[in-house]
C-alpha cells in the first residue's frame, strides 16, 4: 500500500509492516519518515541493524545471506538498503524471493531517491504493494515553501516576523534541510525572543552554512579555483556535505532540465521563474551551466553526486570532500 508522510506516524501504532520503501528527492523529509520506521521499529524489538548501498560495489548474495541467515539467531534485526539511483537492478530477484515471503524476525527499509518508474511495474515492487508500504515524498512547492517554514518554525516554538520569514525563505531558496538546520540554529541563538530581520542577517553574517549555496554557484559556473577554497574551509568547518549536495543536485537537475527546455525553443528566464528561481545571480549561473555543460558531463556529476552522498554515509573510503573536488574540475573542464 502507498500512504503519505502526515498519515505514517497512525500507520505505525497500528502496527509493522515486513517492509518499508520511503522514497524522494527530499532529503529532510525521506530522513524523517525513515528515523519514524527506525523508533517504531526499536519499540518492537527490532534493535539490531544491517545497512547496505546499492551501487555497483554491492554484491546481493550477500544480502540474500543476510535475510536467508536470520532465522538462525533469536535477535530480531532491520535490514535497510540504500537505492541511491531509484534502480535495483541485479538486487531484484533477490526482492522478488524475500518479499514473496518475509521472514517474521526482520524489518526491511529501502531507503531511495525518486522511484525510478520502471521499478513501479517491476515483480519487486508489486510484490511490496502487498506486503509492504511504499511512502512517496514530494518535494514542497516553491509557492508553499514560506508556509512550510512557518509551520516548521511554529513547531519549535520559534516567533518570526513576516519580514524575517520572507528573507529566511528567499535565502534558503526551497532546500527543506538546510532550512531545519537554520531554525535550529536560530532556536539556540534567540533563546525564544522575536526573529526579526536584524536577527536573521546577524545569523547569516555569522554562518558557514550559506556558503553552500555559493558553493553550488561555484562549482556550476566552472570556477574551480575559488570552489576549491571553499571546499577546503567547509571541510574545516565541519559542515554537513549533505546540505549542500541537496542544493546541487536540485541545480544539476535544473541544468539538464533547462538544457532540454531550450531546445525546444522554450524561454529560459520563463522556465527559471515556472521553478521557482528568482534571485538574477542563480538565474544566469544556471543558464550559463546550461548552455556550457554538456549532456555526458551532466550525466557524469549525477554518477559523482551519488559517489558523494555514498562517502558521506560512510559507504566509502574516501571523503566526500574528494569527491567534491573531482565535481569541480568535472564542471570546469571545457566539453
Amino acid at each position: 500500500m502507498k500512504t503519505q508522510p502526515a498519515q505514517l506516524p497512525q500507520l505505525l501504532k497500528k502496527g509493522l509492516a515486513p517492509v518499508y520503501l520511503v522514497s524522494g528527492d527530499e532529503p529532510l523529509l525521506v530522513q524523517e519518515c525513515c528515523d519514524q520506521i527506525r523508533k517504531a521499529a526499536r519499540e518492537a524489538g527490532f534493535h539490531d541493524r544491517l545497512t547496505f548501498h546499492a551501487d555497483h560495489q554491492l554484491n546481493w548474495n550477500t544480502v540474500a545471506d543476510e535475510f536467508n541467515a536470520m532465522s538462525l539467531f533469536a535477535e530480531k534485526r532491520r535490514i535497510e538498503i540504500h537505492l541511491p539511483t531509484g534502480k535495483l537492478g541485479d538486487g531484484r530477484p533477490v526482492l522478488e524471493h524475500v518479499l514473496q515471503q518475509p521472514p517474521e524476525d526482520i524489518i526491511l527499509l529501502l531507503i531511495s531517491t525518486r522511484l525510478d518508474a520502471a521499478e513501479t511495474r517491476r515483480k519487486w515492487y508489486k510484490e511490496l504493494q502487498g506486503k509492504g508500504v511504499h511512502v512517496p515524498v514530494w518535494p514542497v512547492d516553491a509557492d508553499k515553501f514560506e508556509g512550510w517554514l512557518q509551520q516548521r518554525a511554529n513547531r519549535q516554538g520559534l516567533h518570526l516576523t513576516r519580514g524575517a520569514l520572507a528573507m529566511l525563505a528567499e535565502r534558503l531558496e526551497g532546500n527543506l534541510l538546510a532550512a531545519s538546520q537554520e531554525l535550529d540554529r536560530l532556536a539556540l541563538l534567540t533563546n525564544g525572543n522575536t526573529i526579526d530581520e536584524e536577527t536573521i542577517e546577524q545569523a547569516v553574517q555569522d554562518s558557514s552554512r550559506f556558503n553552500g549555496f555559493e558553493l553550488v554557484l561555484e562549482l556550476l559556473a566552472g570556477r574551480a579555483s575559488h570552489a576549491g577554497k571553499m571546499i577546503g574551509v567547509l571541510q574545516q568547518e565541519g559542515e554537513n556535505p549533505l546540505g549542500l549536495l541537496a542544493v546541487l543536485n536540485r541545480d544539476l537537475n535544473l541544468v539538464a532540465e533547462l538544457r532540454a527546455a531550450a531546445g525546444q525553443g522554450e524561454n529560459p528566464a520563463a522556465f527559471l521563474k515556472k521553478r521557482g528561481v528568482f534571485q538574477p545571480q542563480r538565474a544566469r549561473v544556471l543558464e550559463r551551466a546550461a548552455r556550457r555543460l554538456s549532456p555526458g558531463q551532466l550525466q557524469q556529476a549525477t554518477r559523482l553526486c551519488s559517489q558523494i552522498d555514498r562517502a558521506a554515509k560512510g559507504f566509502d573510503d574516501l571523503s566526500p570532500w574528494h569527491y567534491l573536488r573531482d565535481m569541480s574540475a568535472l564542471l570546469a573542464a571545457k566539453s
